[in-house]
C-alpha cells in the first residue's frame, strides 16, 4: 500500500477510535450533578494548587466501603492497602469495621502505626520474608496464603499452628491486569500442599484465589468457583475439612469503559455459585483494593509542553509512567478533564521524565490544550501514589486530602 494511502487508512482508524472514545465522555464538560465521576472541576483545581497531586476523599472511600459491606452481608472484607496506604484511607476504613491485607513488613508496620490490631489483618502474598512472617506473627496476624513446599516450610518455622490458605490458579479472562502467572497452582499440587501444612503442624483452612486486577467480568468469579469445588472435594478425600473462600480481590472501577459490573453484580455471581457448589456455613473473604479506592482519588497535572511530531501532536505532563500513572503500561485508561476550549482530538500523552517508556497514551483525547494548562484524571486513587517514585529528578503526586470534595 503506498504511503499516502496508509496515511488516510491510519488517519480513518484514529477518527473511528476517536468517535468511540468521545461516545464514553473520556474528555467532556462536566454535568451539574457532582459525584466521584463528574467531579467539580474548579472546586478540584482550588484545592489543588501545585501540581502533580492527588486528591483524595475519604468520604467516598467510606461510601464505596459500605456498598461492599452491604453486597457482601456475612463477609469479611480485607482491603488490600497496596492499592493505596495512605493513613487517612486506613484510618476511615478501620473506624468502620474493615479488615486489611498486607505483604511486607513495611506495610504491617503502617497498620501497627495505627494501632489495628493482628486481628484485623491477614496476608495473602504466597511469598514473605522471613521477617515479615515473624513479626506479623507476633503482632497477632493469625491467617497466611502459601503455594510452595517453602513456604510451608517458612510458616511452620516462624509461624508454627497459623491457619492457611493454599493460593490457587485460575482463568484470568476479564481482566486488565492479569495475575495469573506468578503465583498459584493447580489442582493436585494444591491438595498436596494443604496435606504438608498439616503434616508441619499449620492449620490449613481454605482455598484462596485471584481473578486478576480490574475484572470486569462477574463470572471469572464463578469460573474460579468451580475450579476451586473440584480442589475442595479432593481435599475432602484426603481427610482435610476446609472452612473458608477467599475470593481475592479484583473487582473494577470504571475508567472509560461505561457498564463495568459493581460490588453487587460481583456479590451475586460468587453468592450463587458458594450457594450451588459448596456447603452451608462456609466462610466467605474478599479482598478489594482498587474497588475501595479508586472513585476516591482525583490527579491533577499540569501540562509542561506541547510539540508537532511527524504529523502528531504530543503533550506532556509534569506527572506520568514513573509518577503514578504506572498502570498505563498495562492497558488502564484515564478520563480527562480540563478547562481548555476547542474540538478534542487524539494526542501523544507522555510524561516528564527522559525515558521514552513514559509515554501514557498513543491516542488520549484532549483538545488544544497549552502549557500551563492543568489536566485532571478521574478515578485515580488505586494504584498511583503507591507506585510513584522520583525518577529523573521529577516528584510524584502529593496527596491532598479533602473531606466531600468529589461527592
Amino acid at each position: 500500500m503506498p504511503g499516502a494511502a496508509r496515511t488516510v487508512v491510519r488517519r480513518a482508524c484514529i477518527a473511528r477510535k476517536l468517535r468511540r472514545i468521545m461516545s464514553l465522555e473520556l474528555c467532556a464538560p462536566v454535568p451539574s450533578r457532582i459525584s466521584p465521576k463528574n467531579p467539580d472541576l474548579q472546586r478540584v483545581l482550588d484545592l489543588c494548587p501545585s501540581t502533580p497531586a492527588l486528591l483524595l476523599d475519604p468520604a467516598v472511600v467510606e461510601a464505596d466501603f459500605r456498598d461492599f459491606s452491604d453486597a457482601f452481608a456475612g463477609t469479611r472484607i480485607f482491603y488490600a492497602i497496596k492499592a493505596n496506604p495512605h493513613p487517612e484511607i486506613l484510618k476511615r476504613l478501620f473506624a468502620l469495621g474493615c479488615g486489611f491485607e498486607v505483604s511486607s513488613v513495611g506495610e504491617l508496620r503502617m497498620l501497627q502505626a495505627l494501632g489495628i490490631p493482628g486481628d484485623r489483618i491477614i496476608s495473602s502474598n504466597p511469598v514473605k520474608t522471613e521477617e515479615f512472617v515473624r513479626e506479623a506473627a507476633a503482632h497477632g496476624v493469625g491467617h497466611f496464603a502459601f503455594d510452595s513446599a517453602a513456604e510451608v516450610e517458612k510458616l511452620a518455622r516462624h509461624a508454627p499452628g497459623t491457619a492457611v490458605s493454599v493460593r490457587l490458579t485460575v482463568p484470568n479472562e476479564g481482566s486488565d491486569w492479569p495475575l495469573d502467572k506468578k503465583y498459584g497452582v493447580e489442582d493436585a499440587q494444591a491438595v498436596d500442599l494443604l496435606a504438608a501444612a498439616r503434616e508441619r503442624g499449620l492449620r490449613p483452612a481454605g482455598i484462596t484465589f485471584h481473578v486478576g486486577s480490574q475484572n470486569r467480568n462477574a463470572n471469572g468469579w464463578r469460573v474460579a468457583l468451580e475450579k476451586t469445588r473440584v480442589v475442595w472435594e479432593m481435599a475432602e478425600r484426603r481427610g482435610l475439612r476446609l472452612t473458608l473462600l477467599n475470593v481475592g480481590g479484583g473487582m473494577p472501577v470504571e475508567y472509560n469503559i461505561p457498564n463495568v459490573p459493581d460490588a453487587h453484580a460481583v456479590a451475586r455471581a460468587i453468592f450463587d455459585a458458594r450457594k450451588r457448589l459448596f456447603p452451608s456455613g462456609v466462610e466467605t473473604w474478599l479482598e478489594p483494593g482498587r474497588a475501595l479506592v479508586g472513585r476516591a482519588g482525583v490527579m491533577v497535572c499540569t501540562v509542561i509542553g506541547v510539540a508537532e511530531r511527524d504529523g502528531e501532536r504530543w503533550v506532556y505532563l509534569d506527572a506520568g509512567i514513573f509518577h503514578g500513572l504506572a498502570e498505563a503500561m498495562g492497558g488502564i485508561t484515564y478520563r480527562a478533564l480540563t478547562q481548555a476550549k476547542g474540538p478534542v482530538t487524539p494526542c501523544t500523552l507522555a510524561g516528564p521524565s527522559c525515558d521514552s517508556v513514559d509515554t501514557i497514551s498513543k491516542e488520549f483525547p484532549l483538545p488544544p490544550v497549552r502549557v500551563g494548562d492543568r489536566v485532571a484524571l478521574v478515578a485515580c486513587g488505586a494504584y498511583t501514589t503507591a507506585y510513584s517514585s522520583v525518577f529523573n529528578g521529577f516528584p510524584g503526586p502529593e496527596a491532598v486530602i479533602a473531606e466531600g470534595a468529589l461527592i
